[in-house]
């Protein structure tokens, strides 16, 4: 059956039970599944052109008390379809397994070949390892439309991945509308070209780029994801990464140190020194912000904050007699402790208000409050500690998870960046280092899961993010997901041939993935130049 991400348990029956889905096939939703109704009539009606009218019998939807939460169990017989699960989730991610038992046809919009699915007769036991199976995208760095998000909800949607972090500010760009700072938008959302490729590439484009997410798209946005059971979570990065923030507000910058009224929006990458002055000035600014990213993430569908903190260089602070005097007042040791003193602000506040704050593991410099969590990005070194620390981990290291790195090391591909990162090596990934194993299930119980990410310094179209997304995406879906064995001893052959058919779906959905073989010619950007990083990664 091919199935991404592989189920626990799968028993078959003998051929010739086939369930026909057809015009006749009703569909019986039980209390709590009425979301999952929906999408089941949308997706499998739309692709198959039936109704799913209610009824009795057909394809029954039911929540049990009896299993775990998100877990599920699907049954398919000659005459009754039944999903169980363990909540309102696990009945949706029950309903994704029904939809690739349907073929590949199931993931078009409109009937193609005919209006009836032939579902082999199978009862399949199911449950996520991890309950944090997270993507990150980067809009910050090239700005994704409103539509690229809600089609990437439906991508993940489709391979039990339920969370969706949106990387919203850098100093490329704002991308969130706050109404009380309404130039965060209309200077903070543009700029005048980019840089095409890295630091090093020599070319630039002078389009100006550009966009934002008005509230109502935010909040259209979180309510699609919650409908598939997919949590938002926002990051608003501070105190680095800023220099779109200090080019609609230049007060938020160290002005003692340059004149923060020239500041444009960056318009090329590497880590800036252009970084938020710590004064009480900036903090209620950016307090201002978060209220209104509190009203448009609701907690019980977001109820994690993105802080950012990484990649917050000192310098400015170490010649500015502001921060010097912060320094002081606060008998801090040296600007690592101003900044944790920052990133502490905000979790005090964010924990006043119910939420949890998550930021890169550089947030752990100079200590952190209790309740904080950490994407662990540089390694596992941060995850690993912070858990020793007692703090929820999510582990994201560039080493593994960062699909924007090059797939092959062949002359191909496109704006070749950091380590080959291949399919298979995202496929043997695993979330849990074994210094954490080794101590115990209390540790091993601080990893909240794992995250791939998408950073998009190079990547200035929806093609591109499709084209570095998949198929790893799919590996790692499954890695977050199935109960894999240890990473050597997974099966990437068998894999890899399951992936054949999740190719046809991907097709049928539009996803422009990187073909085994090697780019497609459009694919490729010759003369564009990346930065690689030679040699197998490091395990750190």
């Amino acid at each position: 059956m091919d199935l991404i991400p592989a189920p626990r348990l799968v028993r078959t029956a003998p051929r010739g039970e086939d369930f026909v889905l057809n015009a006749g096939t009703s569909l019986d939703a039980g209390p709590g599944t009425e979301g999952t109704a929906r999408w089941l009539r949308g997706a499998l009606g739309g692709a198959f052109g039936v109704d799913l009218a209610p009824g009795a019998g057909g394809i029954v939807l039911r929540v049990d008390g009896g299993l775990d939460a998100e877990a599920y169990r699907l049954d398919v017989g000659p005459e009754r379809v039944e999903i169980a699960g363990g909540d309102a989730a696990g009945v949706f991610w029950g309903a994704q397994t029904l939809r690739q038992l349907a073929g590949e046809r199931a993931f078009r919009r409109a009937p193609v070949g005919g209006r009836e699915a032939r579902l082999p007769a199978v009862a399949i036991e199911d449950a996520p390892r991890f309950g944090w199976r997270g993507f990150m995208l980067d809009v910050a760095r090239h700005f994704m439309p409103k539509d690229v998000v809600l089609r990437y909800l439906d991508l993940l949607a489709a391979h039990k991945l339920n969370v969706l972090h949106l990387h919203l500010t850098d100093d490329q760009g704002w991308r969130i509308e706050i109404k009380r700072y309404p130039r965060l938008t209309e200077v903070g959302a543009w700029r005048t070209g980019t840089k095409v490729g890295l630091r090093e590439s020599t070319r630039f484009d002078d389009r100006p780029h550009g966009g934002y997410y008005t509230q109502d798209d935010i909040r259209e946005i979180v309510a699609y994801a919650a409908e598939r059971h997919i949590r938002v979570v926002p990051e608003i990065d501070v105190p680095g990464h800023s220099q779109a923030a200090i080019a609609a507000y230049p007060e938020l910058g160290n002005t003692d140190v340059i004149d923060t009224t020239t500041l444009p929006v960056l318009t090329t990458w590497g880590v800036n020194p252009n970084v938020l002055a710590p004064t009480d000035s900036t903090l209620r600014f950016y307090e201002g912000v978060l209220e209104e990213v509190l009203d448009l993430f609701p907690a019980d569908v977001s109820p994690f904050v993105h802080i950012g903190g990484d990649e917050c260089p000192k310098e400015q602070w170490r010649d500015s007699k502001t921060a010097q005097a912060r320094i002081e007042e606060l008998g801090l040791r040296d600007e690592d402790e101003l900044q944790s003193w920052f990133i502490g602000h905000f979790d005090r506040w964010l924990t006043e208000r119910g939420r949890r704050l998550i930021g890169w593991d550089e947030i752990l410099e100079g200590g952190l409050a209790p309740g904080a969590a950490v994407s662990s990005w540089r390694g596992y070194a941060g995850g690993i500690a912070a858990a020793r620390a007692g703090h929820d981990v999510v582990m994201c290291p560039e080493q593994h998870v960062y699909l924007d790195h090059r797939q092959d090391g062949g002359p191909d591909e496109p704006i070749p960046i950091g380590w080959v990162r291949s399919q298979e090596d995202v496929y043997r990934f695993e979330p849990v280092p074994a210094q954490l194993a080794e101590e115990g299930a209390r540790l091993t119980r601080r990893v909240l899961g794992a995250q791939a990410n998408l950073w998009t310094e190079a990547l200035d179209t929806v093609r591109a993010v499709d084209y570095q997304t998949f198929p790893r995406l799919a590996a790692f879906a499954e890695v977050v997901w199935s109960d894999l064995p240890a990473p050597a001893l997974r099966d990437h052959d068998g894999f890899a041939a399951r992936m054949t058919a999740h190719r046809a779906r991907l097709d049928a959905l539009g996803v422009e993935y990187r073909p085994p073989g090697g780019p497609h010619p459009w694919q490729r950007r010759p003369g564009v130049v990346g930065r690689l990083k030679e040699g197998p990664p490091p395990i750190v």
